[in-house]
């Protein structure tokens, strides 16, 4: 059986249904064709309790501003990654103004975003940051204060059962956010169909094939009863996750040359305990402890799935050799070619302290984990948290500007040089960003369209080819008015 389309969309997470939400609205007489090796959309990265719930704005996450050498706080990442946020709201708005997302509050609430520190040190690092960040107009309604009485009314559990002559800080912007992009997947992959979009589950993708007329061929096998079968696309993308290096590796395009992937596993604590959650109604992130890796920021999270608040903690990091957590233990070295073991080696001797660090959380007990907790909030009851599987993450690793081998901690798009086929590999920020990164897919594939979509990208998207960071007026009308549409003013 073989089938042929305009769109054919790999992989059934918030990647794909956002990319094909927009080109269907750009171009509604495209077919379009999902492929989900599951047996539903939203079961790996973009499903709430696998990494995919907090909504990265950059409000508190600290990776996104470090430390430079001179002690100055670098705040573009920050700044970068919150205008994206903000480029989805807009998208998001839209839908929910044109009926294609139903009521907001099925997919976004508001949560205060804070971060929380203890110790002289990191107190003195959180104020340079503030000092750094407010006068920005996406940043200048954040508050500051090393007062106990102020951060016990944000978020009681940061401060009950702790010295009382412990150095602490906090900061908070109230108009943070929840997204459940579990929830939003379904209801874009659920518009989409209805819309004339072909969902075809249970069906792994296992290569991809230039054809003659310079279309892809897509072979297909299913995932019961394994019968093969293919269909071909005008344009492809690889929105699967950690599998998507590997079927970029298969479709044979230069631009993959060089590429490794680095997977971190990761488990978190949960509770629905009310008498917990109900002294949290916030997302709370610390600071990492020296010699961790990014990935490792500690947070204590308030997330509403399904309507239902929750808290969870972590992460605690750990490691496997699968690229999905559906995946695999022979997918890392499944990934393996002649053109990137060299690189992972490097990435490998560069980061024997990330290693070390992964080796250790792997053999940690739960007895370690509670006192982790225990020290972002001291008065909970650990008894009340159970531990979860979170989701894989696949880390980026090739060759940098210099041409040494990096362990990247972002996203990236990789895209053939014709256009023909891309493919989104990274993690974090991911899902939050997704709107600005399929338009970057659009700008890379279709730059010829450009033009001739201008006015619709501007209907879905106000600010198109303009810059939020720099406009204060245009940024604090652009927070307005997404605050309206996704009711959360």
């Amino acid at each position: 059986m073989s089938s042929h389309v305009d769109v054919a969309l790999i992989g059934g997470g918030i990647m794909s249904a956002t990319l094909g939400t927009i080109i269907q609205q750009l171009e509604p007489s495209w077919t379009i064709a999902i492929y989900e090796r599951l047996s539903d959309v939203a079961l790996e990265s973009s499903n709430p309790w696998n990494n995919a719930g907090t909504g990265h704005a950059a409000f508190c996450e600290l990776n996104y501003t470090p430390e430079q050498p001179d002690g100055t706080i670098a705040v573009t990442n920050a700044i970068k990654v919150n205008e994206q946020f903000q480029v989805s709201r807009q998208f998001w708005s839209f839908l929910v103004g044109a009926g294609v997302l139903p009521e907001p509050k099925q997919f976004i609430n508001p949560v205060p975003h804070m971060t929380f520190v203890w110790g002289e040190q990191n107190v003195d690092f959180l104020r340079r940051r503030h000092e750094a960040l407010k006068s920005h107009p996406l940043f200048d309604t954040m508050e500051f204060t090393t007062d106990p009485a102020v951060i016990h009314q944000w978020a009681p559990l940061l401060v009950l059962g702790r010295p009382k002559d412990e150095p602490i800080a906090a900061t908070r912007i109230a108009g943070g956010t929840d997204v459940d992009f579990g929830a939003q997947t379904h209801q874009l992959i659920r518009g989409l169909v209805s819309r004339g979009a072909k969902l075809v589950t249970e069906q792994r993708v296992t290569s991809l094939q230039r054809t003659k007329d310079g279309a892809w061929k897509l072979k297909l096998r299913g995932e019961v009863g394994g019968t093969p079968s293919s269909a071909t696309a005008r344009f492809v993308f690889v929105g699967a996750g950690g599998a998507a290096l590997r079927l970029l590796q298969s479709s044979g395009i230069r631009e993959i040359k060089g590429y490794g992937g680095f997977p971190i596993a990761g488990e978190f604590l949960r509770t629905t305990d009310p008498a917990i959650v109900s002294r949290h109604q916030a997302k709370v992130y610390g600071k990492a402890a020296v010699g961790a890796p990014p990935m490792s920021v500690p947070h204590l999270d308030l997330r509403i799935v399904d309507g239902q608040p929750a808290l969870m903690f972590g992460p605690y990091a750990g490691f496997s050799t699968k690229f999905l957590k559906h995946g695999s233990l022979l997918d890392l070295f499944a990934s393996l070619r002649l053109h990137n073991v060299f690189v992972m080696l490097g990435v490998a001797f560069k980061n024997f302290g990330l290693l070390k660090y992964l080796v250790g959380e792997v053999l940690a007990s739960r007895a370690k984990q509670d006192r982790a907790l225990l020290a972002f909030a001291p008065d909970v009851d650990p008894s009340k948290f159970e531990k979860i599987v979170a989701g894989q993450r696949v880390q980026i690793m090739k060759k940098d500007a210099k041409g040494k081998a990096t362990l990247q901690f972002g996203t990236e798009v990789v895209a053939a040089a014709d256009g023909s086929i891309a493919g989104l590999l990274g993690a974090s920020p991911g899902a939050s960003t997704a709107v600005p990164i399929m338009l970057d897919v659009l700008a890379k594939c279709f730059p010829d369209r450009l033009a001739e979509w201008e006015p619709q990208l501007r209907r879905m998207v106000p600010s198109y080819g303009k810059s939020i960071a720099n406009d204060e007026r245009l940024a604090a009308s652009t927070i307005a008015s997404t605050s309206d549409a996704l009711q959360l003013a």
